[in-house]
């Protein structure tokens, strides 16, 4: 997997979690403090489209996972 490919990977595990943790309707719920999670990620993805700099894609290369195309 390259590196773009695990950061949305992992952003998309992130926010459909936190969603289960946090909306009341759910088997998994435990608080509503969950979807400020979900608020964070979104924000991060946000950040990232408008800098072209993500920290985790970042870290993800200097591990060695390829940056691909």
């Amino acid at each position: 997997m390259k590196s773009w490919q695990i950061v949305r990977l992992v952003a998309g595990t992130f926010v459909l979690l936190s969603l289960a943790l946090g909306v009341q309707g759910s088997p998994m719920f435990v608080s509503q403090w969950w979807l400020a999670f979900t608020a964070f990620v979104g924000a991060n993805l946000l950040q990232s489209a408008l800098t072209k700099w993500c920290l985790m894609e970042s870290i993800l290369r200097k591990m060695g996972v390829q940056a691909g195309s």
